[in-house]
């Protein structure tokens, strides 16, 4: 029982430490030994855990991805329109790449074109997008001349960029960046007077790490 809990921590330690060396390097210019070395662990322990770096990577962004899932899950729980939760989804997401190595490296390599890939986190976020813009779109909170397709795009876009921009710049501060996208986008979106998209915009601002 002892080496199996020392083993799940090894591993664990392995897959949070590949996250950083991923989120800070690229998959291309990561390494094994540097990945061993930040989770203070042998080599050989590495690869008793995992084969090759595309394994590694694999975990990370499995990780990720039931990560942003579960944290999806809290944001339409406690929201109350589909674009609110949309916009409470988008504030926790970008909160949650700032402050997670898991879940930003599961992002940066779901999206590295050197990695043989299926973006599968990017895909994941894409139709979840949609899948709110439709139920946005069916409950008549979509102005009338809104394309459920261009706005998903539009909104997808926005956050791996923002994310991109976050990455640039270390004095980033993510509810500023996040209001100015809305107070641009939500107008031309959403089918509420202008006092309602305030009051949304205000509710979903970024506040502090959704645990």
């Amino acid at each position: 029982m002892v080496k199996q809990v020392r083993a799940a921590r090894t591993r664990q330690s392995l897959i949070r430490a590949a996250a950083e060396v991923f989120a800070a390097d690229g998959y291309a210019l990561a390494s094994l030994p540097a990945i061993s070395r930040r989770a203070g662990v042998s080599a050989g322990a590495l690869h008793f855990h995992f084969a090759n770096k595309e394994a590694l990577a694999t975990e990370v962004e499995s990780a990720a991805t039931d990560s942003v899932e579960k944290l999806a899950e809290r944001c339409r729980d406690v929201a109350g329109t589909s674009l609110q939760s949309l916009m409470r989804m988008m504030s926790g997401l970008l909160l949650a790449v700032a402050d997670d190595p898991v879940i930003r490296a599961g992002f940066k390599l779901s999206g590295d074109p050197s990695r043989k890939s299926d973006a599968a986190i990017l895909a994941w976020w894409h139709d979840c997008v949609r899948d709110l813009v439709l139920q946005a779109q069916r409950a008549g909170e979509l102005a009338d001349d809104v394309s459920p397709d261009e706005a998903t795009t539009a909104i997808v876009a926005a956050t791996v960029g923002i994310e991109v921009i976050a990455a640039m710049d270390d004095g980033w501060p993510p509810a500023e960046r996040l209001a100015q996208f809305w107070s641009f986008i939500l107008p031309r979106l959403a089918a509420f007077p202008e006092s309602a998209l305030m009051a949304m915009a205000e509710e979903t601002q970024p506040q502090g790490s959704i645990q």
